[in-house]
């Protein structure tokens, strides 16, 4: 695995040359509720970044971690989300992906593993291709891997919106000495059963459910074990989709 700020301009160089993917992982530092660290979202993007470049035979450079970015008002009811505005993170991460372009980068995959960024990402996305004509690709881990992922869940969508039983399994098999599961509840499973939503119509959930703890699901049905399949399920299909990028 080589990490972008490890590397010297000539290996820089060189990673160029051989059309080497970048990994950029993105995610928040916000609150996950009494059982899981702020660094949640942007750790799991990490480690997959990193799990992916380790394995690939494709030669792939991780950037370091985008950490914060934007999260809605109404997580800030309880502390650790230092944020900044949608605009400011629209911003921040297509001048980061341009001047990747600029160097001589042309295969940028970026890995988004925070909700509240999906929009804003896309936006990035239709930019570099317009302002740059580099096509760079936009992945969230719960989408790319989902028919997997399902089938290890078992509370499913309900059970894992935020902090709930698909992050917490991870960070017990990723980060187990900062999981505090004696401290988690399933007080604020999703309740919302729409036909419209989740899918066919966005509305954020914070708006939809009041959450009593800062978290939507049901942590209490992770476990390590789920979290390795989770995990190996994401990798995998990273991998396959890397060879078709």
């Amino acid at each position: 695995m080589k990490k972008f700020q490890d590397c010297s301009y000539e290996e820089l160089k060189e990673a160029i040359s051989k059309n080497a993917v970048v990994l950029l992982p993105v995610g928040q530092t916000e609150e996950h509720g009494l059982h899981l660290p702020v660094k949640t979202d942007g750790f799991i993007a990490e480690k997959i970044c990193e799990r992916i470049s380790n394995v690939s035979h494709i030669p792939v450079i991780v950037m370091p971690t985008i950490y914060y970015g934007y999260s809605t008002k109404e997580v800030k009811r309880w502390p650790g989300c230092p944020g900044v505005k949608i605009e400011t993170f629209i911003n921040y991460v297509y001048d980061i992906c341009g001047s990747l372009i600029e160097m001589g980068f042309k295969k940028i995959v970026i890995v988004s593993s925070h909700g509240n960024h999906t929009g804003g990402l896309e936006v990035v996305v239709r930019k570099i291709a317009d302002s740059c004509g580099v096509y760079i690709a936009l992945t969230i881990p719960t989408v790319i891997a989902k028919e997997k992922i399902n089938k290890i869940l078992e509370k499913g969508w309900r059970g894992s919106c935020h902090g709930g039983e698909y992050e917490t399994s991870l960070m017990l098999y990723l980060d187990k000495e900062n999981v505090k599961m004696e401290k988690a509840t399933d007080a604020d499973i999703l309740k919302i059963n729409k036909k419209f939503y989740p899918g066919k119509v966005f509305i954020s959930t914070w708006g939809l459910q009041k959450s009593k703890t800062g978290i939507y699901g049901a942590p209490k049905f992770a476990s390590e074990e789920k979290g390795k399949k989770l995990f190996n399920a994401i990798v995998e299909e990273y991998l396959k989709f890397l060879e078709e990028f």
